[in-house]
């Protein structure tokens, strides 16, 4: 199936997303998917169809709705999809938050076992910590554009694990217990922080992106050029239109606007900006 003459389909498992760069793109593309799916007998369900415009301006697409098949599809402004969660905006923040509950909801599960002394400190860090919770928290990290405040709030999660794990100490000088300071857990925490493995993996996914080369698709989203024709004037804004939907079988998407690391070669080098 051929969809505007561009390969603009994304899929994993029963997940089917497409890129559009316009409305007009996105209805053609979702027309053509909704009749290969017909023939193998599928239906879309219309009260589970959404559809996001992914633009700095928020009035961008207000004047303009997606039908097909005399199906109008729900505007939302955030939805997940393989559990990342995307705005309008293309704002990392709420996926941040997520995570962060997410793993917050970990830790208090375990938590009991990081406060027992019948596990070694080497055990919970590594076992449980960097094993079960971190994984949690990382999903997707890979794609993450983190500002300071992003940053701050990763670095205050896992001092709050740091500290259950270590417990307090007693003050020389006043003799009371007091928790941790942020260099000393630092002195004692010897793996690598949050951050540095955020920014390793990030580093670790261009690179495997950037041998792709410029004819995978994935390599083409990353640098922001998944279409080789330009088709903003379409719809007159600066983003990108999201469409997604649920069928009787499977889970079906049209989206676009990934918040994925910019990537670019010069002087023979990788550069991620």
């Amino acid at each position: 199936m051929k969809l505007n003459g561009t390969l603009q389909i994304l899929a994993y498992a029963d997940d089917v997303n497409i890129l559009g760069g316009s409305i007009h793109t996105v209805k053609e593309n979702a027309e053509a998917l909704v009749a290969a799916t017909r023939e193998i007998g599928l239906e879309v369900s219309a009260d589970k169809t959404k559809y996001m415009v992914m633009s700095r301006d928020q009035n961008a697409g207000r004047n303009h709705s997606v039908r097909i098949y005399n199906s109008t599809f729900e505007r939302v402004e955030e939805f997940k999809y393989l559990g990342t969660t995307l705005t309008n905006q293309n704002s990392i923040a709420e996926e941040i938050n997520s995570r962060l509950r997410s793993g917050n909801a970990c830790y208090h599960s375990v938590q009991n076992v990081l406060s027992s002394r019948l596990l070694s400190k080497n055990v919970k860090i590594n076992v449980i910590y960097r094993n079960i919770i971190l994984p949690v928290v990382l999903y997707g990290c890979e794609t993450w554009s983190l500002t300071l405040r992003e940053e701050r709030k990763l670095r205050v999660f896992e001092n709050m694990l740091l500290r259950r794990i270590f417990g307090p100490r007693r003050d020389e000088v006043t003799e009371e217990w007091r928790r941790l300071h942020y260099e000393e857990l630092n002195d004692l925490y010897s793996s690598p922080n949050i951050m540095r493995v955020i920014k390793s993996r990030r580093m670790r996914w261009a690179g495997h992106v950037a041998h792709m080369g410029v004819e995978m698709g994935v390599y083409r989203v990353l640098v922001g050029k998944p279409e080789e024709i330009d088709h903003w004037g379409d719809l007159g804004v600066d983003g990108w239109i999201i469409l997604g939907w649920i069928s009787r079988r499977w889970d079906v998407g049209i989206w676009t606007g990934l918040g994925w690391p910019r990537i670019g070669t010069g002087g023979g080098r990788l550069s991620v900006r």
